[in-house]
């Protein structure tokens, strides 16, 4: 956990929540020379402490992390204040997951890997774009089993015995399935 200079009240307040203590680190030192105030921390508990303590104006929250996912953490931030600006930033990216992400608040959803430029024009970006280009392809097979996965997953809040019954998967078939990173298309 660092906290910033004491000069804190006159710079953006940033909240970066991340498992990966290298990726935070990077991630901190690259908002802090942007001008920001960031808070870290490692875990979704522990995000909503320090922003309990004072709400930020920014957020950034990892999605898959130990102890509750970072859709609980949005859930609880945006309940805590409501203007808090969320972004979801993860490396296990799925359809599933960045529609509940929205629906709880969040107000964008990115894919790692993401620099600080990117979240920062995230951030600026009120809007949605009408003009986004769709893919000409449809997603790939693998692509599509692990957004049905993903679905299934959020369906049984996130219970790995009872998804894995309802896709009638042995469990550790699925546990090694959500340890790969999704396919890419």
């Amino acid at each position: 956990m660092n906290a910033a200079p004491a000069t804190a009240e006159f710079f953006p307040s940033i909240l970066l929540v991340d498992d990966d203590a290298t990726f935070r680190a990077v991630l901190v030192r690259a908002m802090q020379r942007r001008g920001y105030f960031v808070i870290e921390a490692e875990s979704a508990e522990q995000g909503l402490v320090l922003a309990q303590r004072d709400p930020p104006e920014y957020a950034v929250v990892d999605l898959k992390m130990g102890g509750a996912s970072g859709l609980t953490l949005v859930r609880c931030l945006k309940e805590l204040d409501a203007q808090t600006r969320i972004l979801v930033l993860t490396g296990y990216g799925s359809i599933a997951t960045a529609v509940e992400a929205i629906k709880l608040g969040a107000m964008h959803y990115m894919t790692k890997p993401a620099d600080a430029d990117e979240i920062l024009a995230a951030f600026k970006r009120t809007d949605g774009d009408p003009d986004v280009p769709v893919k000409p392809q449809p997603l790939s097979v693998e692509r599509l089993e692990w957004e049905h996965i993903q679905k299934v997953l959020q369906e049984h809040s996130g219970n790995i015995s009872s998804t894995a019954r309802s896709l009638q998967m042995h469990r550790r078939t699925l546990q090694r399935k959500l340890a790969k990173y999704p396919v890419r298309n």
